[in-house]
């Protein structure tokens, strides 16, 4: 049955007792249910929202973002989630095909409108004809069955209790944090200009993808005072402060040093302030794009645990932001997830409950576009099992083999941490191509992932 074209994958239905069950429909969730059904096997996506909703979402779609809009490098020659998305691309991901239909100028990033992205995918989903949606919780660990979990960094207390009591030990937890967004309308373009880091962009139009707002060393250090003053989200009792490093609330930087910022989110350099070409700004925020009409702008980088009255003080000091209105203040949720690496095998199954599969960050990916390609690989490892085969993991110089490499066993289970894709999770290439020689070594290791990748594929029949 695995070595069936798509369309007569669709035309056979299994035994109806043979279904798979997906708890979540995130974008792990929303993409392992696309990917079985198209294998042809009956998917029930259990999703809670919005029966059950979450401080964190808005809305009760599926996929829905809740952080940045960005699926950050589309570059697949020399950029390791760039390669991701292609490996998505190859294999007909839902998520990213959705995401190229609603993208937004991003320079070389991905950035789509986010509330466009998840209507789309939700409507894709409830129209498959193998694909039924259930809302409603999920509140304990099937016996029996074809399960995936993909609940998500958010998974409700119930369903969490019922994890950790099956996997005998405690869950690891991180917080991360959320960036503000602002109204267009709301910024001042006499302060304010549009320009892409170096100017990137094939158009004009991802030239000028993102708002720039610049300060000069003395509207720095008094922002940076303001930031380090601002009264700031507690924790609660019990809680662990273990921040993911690639999504740092911006004051935690900021109390890494008052250069910090300078060095990474505000860094000046690769642009120029059309304003006053001949001055050279000290640091500058941007602003990217939120959605297709353009009216709103999150702050890139800027995720904060900020109290929401501290929050609009501290905000409105960056100049052209004075008279700013918020969409979204920033804000601080608990991110849980698994210690992957002694609890899953290679199959991103359970190893005390193999019925059971895990997909997306709660696996200890971090990222949208490796949560969903996570997804994907649970997903069509399930439906090969279901119907009667096994898919290989893909291999570990591509970047969604390095992930599950990584993920289960391939990482240290005593400082396992959530991790975006990135080289060093890929064996390493030729020594020829030299460690000097960034661009030739991206380029070795990406040439290799796609080679591999698209074996893989077609050995999928």
């Amino acid at each position: 049955m695995i070595g069936l074209s798509n369309s007569a994958r669709l035309a056979y239905i299994p035994d109806m007792t043979e279904k798979l069950h997906i708890i979540g429909g995130g974008m792990a969730g929303s993409e392992a249910a696309w990917q079985a059904a198209n294998l042809g096997v009956p998917v029930v996506l259990h999703e809670m929202r919005p029966d059950v909703g979450t401080f964190a979402h808005q809305t009760g779609n599926l996929a829905e973002m809740v952080c940045s809009n960005s699926f950050r490098s589309d570059d697949s020659e020399s950029n390791a989630v760039g390669l991701l998305h292609w490996e998505m691309r190859a294999a007909n991901g839902l998520i990213m095909t959705t995401a190229d239909k609603h993208s937004l100028p991003a320079g070389g990033a991905l950035a789509v409108d986010r509330d466009e992205f998840a209507a789309e995918v939700t409507a894709r989903i409830a129209e498959h004809p193998l694909i039924t949606v259930e809302y409603g919780e999920i509140t304990s660990l099937p016996d029996d069955g074809h399960w995936i979990i993909a609940t998500g960094p958010l998974t409700s207390g119930n369903l969490a209790t019922a994890i950790q009591g099956e996997t005998g030990t405690d869950a690891l937890a991180f917080f991360d944090a959320i960036a503000p967004i602002v109204y267009f309308d709301s910024i001042d373009l006499d302060k304010a200009w549009f320009q892409s880091r170096y100017d990137k962009g094939d158009t004009e139009e991802q030239r000028k993808a993102y708002l720039n707002c610049p300060m000069t060393k003395e509207q720095y250090e008094a922002f940076i005072d303001a930031l380090l003053a601002a009264d700031k989200a507690e924790f609660k009792e019990g809680e662990t402060a273990g921040y993911f490093d690639g999504c740092l609330p911006i004051e935690l930087m900021a109390e890494r040093g008052r250069e910090t910022l300078r060095f990474g989110t505000m860094k000046p350099v690769g642009m120029t302030n059309e304003h006053k070409p001949d001055e050279k700004s000290y640091a500058v925020v941007q602003l990217r794009r939120d959605n297709a009409l353009g009216t709103l702008y999150n702050i890139v980088g800027f995720q904060t645990k900020m109290k929401y009255g501290a929050q609009t003080d501290v905000l409105r000091q960056i100049p052209g932001l004075e008279g700013a209105k918020f969409a979204r203040l920033g804000g601080i949720h608990r991110n849980t997830f698994l210690n992957s690496p002694t609890l899953l095998d290679d199959q991103m199954r359970m190893k005390s409950k193999p019925n059971l599969r895990f997909a997306g960050q709660i696996t200890g990916v971090e990222g949208y576009v490796e949560s969903a390609a996570m997804g994907l690989l649970a997903g069509r490892m399930a439906a090969a099992e279901i119907l009667g085969g096994k898919l290989e993991t893909p291999p570990n110089t591509t970047a969604m083999g390095a992930l599950i490499t990584h993920i289960s066993g391939g990482a240290d289970a005593k400082t396992f941490q959530p991790m975006n894709v990135n080289f060093g999770l890929f064996p390493e290439v030729d020594a020829k191509t030299g460690r000097r020689n960034r661009a030739t070594r991206y380029k070795a290791y990406t040439d290799r992932a796609k080679a591999d990748f698209t074996t893989w594929m077609e050995n999928q029949g």
